[in-house]
């Protein structure tokens, strides 16, 4: 065995960031569905991180209602995060929940693994609109760096979830998805968090870890998603209360 056969070479991190609205409208069905998508993908998004000789991934909650907090001070390695149901009531301070994820998207926060970190990955979701003033913080979320270059995609729950304001938060109108029912919610919760999870911490001969690599990550992410809701999201799947 050669010296450098024994010299195991660190692996960056890949942050995978959900974003959760737990007003008190995501009550029953959707915040049900939420709860066991979640708990059930995390073994997957292990086995991914696992598997990969070049990434290692970690996984950061941040809940919005009345109000915002992270479920975990920092993120935490798949094989270790353990999903505690979250429960619903209050408002929709999406603004709130911009400002503190731009606290985050830091060298000196959530991004500051000294092996170096691919560009995140972000999946919110919501039910509604917000109930505070959102557009300052996310004009300022928009200039974050590692918001740029991050894989980004929203969920929209049920008819009264507002696109508008998620497709300001992706930054364009394919990576926001409607559904309208528990399982088709699970289902576009399993696919974004493996997919990002693949394309996020692939490694890359162009550019690792710059804007060029992570363009393309996300335009190869946002594809995908594309492919998929056209096969598998009927837009005239209605189930009633959604």
């Amino acid at each position: 065995m050669g010296l450098l056969d024994a010299v195991s070479i660190p692996r960056r991190t890949m942050v995978l960031f959900f974003l959760v609205d737990t007003s008190g409208s995501m009550s029953g069905d959707k915040i049900g569905a939420v709860n066991e998508a979640i708990r059930e993908v995390i073994p997957e998004i292990n086995d991914i991180s696992s598997e990969n000789a070049d990434a290692q991934i970690k996984i950061a909650v941040l809940d919005f209602s009345s109000g915002a907090h992270w479920i975990y001070d920092k993120p935490v390695e798949a094989d270790q995060f353990v999903w505690n149901n979250l429960e619903v009531g209050g408002l929709t301070d999406m603004g709130v929940a911009f400002k503190m994820l731009n606290e985050k998207l830091s060298r000196t926060e959530f991004m500051s693994d000294i092996t170096g970190s691919y560009a995140p990955a972000i999946f919110m979701m919501s039910d509604g609109a917000p109930t505070d003033d959102y557009k300052k913080e996310l004009e300022e979320l928009r200039k974050n760096k590692w918001f740029k270059v991050g894989i980004k995609v929203a969920v929209a729950i049920g008819d009264d979830a507002n696109t508008d304001i998620l497709k300001e938060f992706t930054g364009n109108e394919e990576s926001v998805t409607r559904v309208r029912t528990p399982e088709a919610l699970k289902k576009m919760i399993r696919f974004a968090s493996v997919t990002a999870s693949q394309i996020g911490s692939k490694s890359s001969g162009v550019g690792i870890g710059g804007s060029e690599d992570s363009n393309t990550k996300a335009d190869d992410f946002t594809k995908q998603l594309k492919e998929y809701t056209a096969e598998n999201i009927d837009p005239n799947d209605v189930q009633a209360g959604w």
